[in-house]
């Protein structure tokens, strides 16, 4: 963990946006109390990307103007909720360095107030207990374009709704045989304020409160309630609660709280070639098509810090992308982006061959080892050197040799000379096959003379490749991703098609039998490097002696 960043940076804050346009006006309107915000994930799976734009608008609106920031688990639903995704979830915030300054707190622990406030809800006739069924709910809403009509037990009196609320709580009805509805206005524009249910029977385990409840309240009821309970003033969403909020400022003038929060809109981050959907990462994990929720190739934060993202990569991203109320996808390649800037500055250098050939030197004396220095990042003189040994036997990459070059190849050919980096020039004489015809050897012929230096007789050459000493390689896997779907996006496929349809066969690319440099022994899990020629690739902190490729070293895309 050592990536947590436990003070506030400001220059993390996010651009001058609209959300803090509204702040800056209710604090010019004279409103006194101070900012604070919360992010409220329910822990039935892991956090995604998308969800660390939600964390980073309330962390950010918060610490920007010196409030405090709430981490509160919305787990008022027991059938999916799990300790697992809990402390997943809490991990993940400290990792992107969004301390929960305010604390830490359950919806569940608001269990006994939410009932009360639906008991005082139901004595002042604001509320009701329903015995139709899920379809007859449905069938009497009505429709965008039609009203709904009253359900046939909304006129119970108050001390029947009393009595049969009391009872439910009890465990006395089965299953979806009875819920609790707002009594608001069946005629409404918006369906969501037409009589929405806020409670419901369900006889479920609680990850946190046991069997102590067989009640449960709606994210629609308890979410407000436990906003003012927390003191929260500006509770910010993702656009899809847009419709929701009518009904989130209902039950907040209805139960009266003198402190009022509000709730203010974005809109959610999806990102080209991937889902967000919790359900279909669900999917993805249960059906085993990719290796859990931190596989690499997936969008959540455990899979991303995993692959070799950094707290501040993703927080930048963030930053790009922006925070607005229209409904936008962004392209991967600038999270791609954010991260490969990053690196480029400060990653190690290292050499490793991710499909080696035997390169023999045949003029190079025999049981010799020397040293060269080589640079650990060229573009930071204070990174230094390091030593890095070579003999007459190395390995080089499979494609940097040609048998038959095309055009304009500049790499190992035979009868031509390129520089081993850091190292001599060396000319190929000889190529040696195995009986399938595959390359098993090539053999060269080392120019001493050219320590990293120029030949002594002028002639230039062109070609540089890196290569890695036989004798103190070091095994390894490397494990080269892409992106999950070929489809770019993946979230408006519609209902009636299957999205597992556009899964990438080729999102991962494993590469058994690589040889690395041997510093590269002393790496330890989420240790990034730059292996040169390469690629971005992180110590994978799952499977020994295996690399994780972040991302290429470069990429067409640009930042407008």
């Amino acid at each position: 963990m050592s990536d947590i960043k436990n003070s506030w940076d400001p220059a993390w804050t996010l651009p001058q946006n609209f959300i803090y346009d509204i702040v800056d006006a209710d604090l010019a309107a004279g409103f006194e109390r101070p900012v604070h915000t919360r992010f409220p994930p329910e822990p039935n799976g892991y956090l995604h990307i998308g969800s660390a734009k939600a964390i980073w608008i309330n962390y950010s609106t918060a610490m920007k103007y010196g409030g405090t920031f709430n981490l509160r688990y919305d787990d008022t639903n027991p059938d999916r909720e799990e300790d697992e995704f809990v402390r997943s979830i809490e991990q993940d915030l400290l990792w992107l360095g969004a301390v929960p300054n305010g604390g830490v707190f359950y919806g569940s622990d608001y269990f006994e107030q939410c009932y009360d406030f639906a008991v005082q809800l139901i004595a002042e006739g604001k509320a009701y207990v329903d015995d139709l069924s899920q379809e007859e709910v449905r069938e009497y809403r009505g429709t965008l374009t039609e009203p709904g009509k009253n359900s046939p037990f909304r006129d119970r009196t108050v001390a029947e709704n009393l009595d049969l609320f009391r009872r439910m709580k009890t465990g006395e009805f089965e299953d979806g045989a009875r819920t609790l509805r707002a009594k608001i206005d069946m005629a409404s524009p918006n369906m969501n304020m037409r009589d929405p249910t806020i409670y419901r029977i369900k006889h479920s385990y609680h990850h946190r409160q046991g069997n102590a409840w067989c009640i449960y309240p709606l994210y629609d009821f308890a979410h407000p309630i436990q906003d003012a309970l927390e003191g929260i003033t500006h509770s910010l969403c993702s656009i899809e609660f847009e419709n929701h909020r009518p009904l989130y400022d209902w039950v907040v003038d209805n139960i009266d709280f003198k402190e009022k929060p509000h709730q203010y809109e974005f809109a959610r981050l999806n990102i080209t070639h991937t889902v967000m959907s919790k359900r279909y990462l669900r999917q993805l994990v249960e059906e085993k098509h990719v290796d859990g929720w931190d596989d690499p190739r997936m969008p959540t934060l455990s899979a991303l810090r995993r692959r070799g993202y950094t707290p501040s990569s993703i927080i930048s991203f963030v930053q790009k992308a922006g925070v607005a109320k229209a409904y936008s996808t962004v392209d991967i390649r600038l999270l791609e982006y954010c991260i490969r800037e990053e690196l480029n500055a400060n990653a190690p250098r290292r050499m490793a061959v991710l499909d080696p050939v035997k390169l023999t030197i045949t003029n190079y004396p025999a049981g010799k080892t020397e040293t060269f220095p080589i640079a650990n990042n060229p573009l930071d003189e204070a990174a230094g050197t390091r030593e890095v040994a070579f003999s007459g036997e190395l390995y080089i990459e499979r494609e940097d040799f040609a048998e038959v070059p095309p055009p304009k190849w500049q790499r190992l050919t035979p009868g031509k000379e390129v520089r081993l980096m850091g190292a001599y020039i060396v000319r190929c004489d000889e190529v040696v096959k195995d009986t399938a015809g595959n390359i098993t050897e090539l053999r060269c012929t080392a120019d001493l003379e050219t320590r990293n230096e120029k030949p002594l007789d002028g002639r230039k050459v062109k070609g540089t490749i890196h290569w890695v000493n036989a004798a103190t390689a070091v095994d390894a896997k490397a494990m080269l991703y892409d992106n999950l779907f070929t489809l770019e996006n993946v979230n408006d496929v519609p209902e009636d098609t299957n999205y597992l349809d556009y899964l990438n066969p080729d999102s991962l690319t494993e590469r058994p039998g690589c040889k690395l440099e041997a510093a590269l022994a002393e790496a330890k899990p989420g240790d990034r490097f730059q292996f040169v020629r390469t690629g971005y690739f992180c110590k994978d902190s799952k499977h020994e002696n295996t690399f994780n490729r972040i991302v290429q070293l470069k990429d067409s895309f640009k930042v407008e």
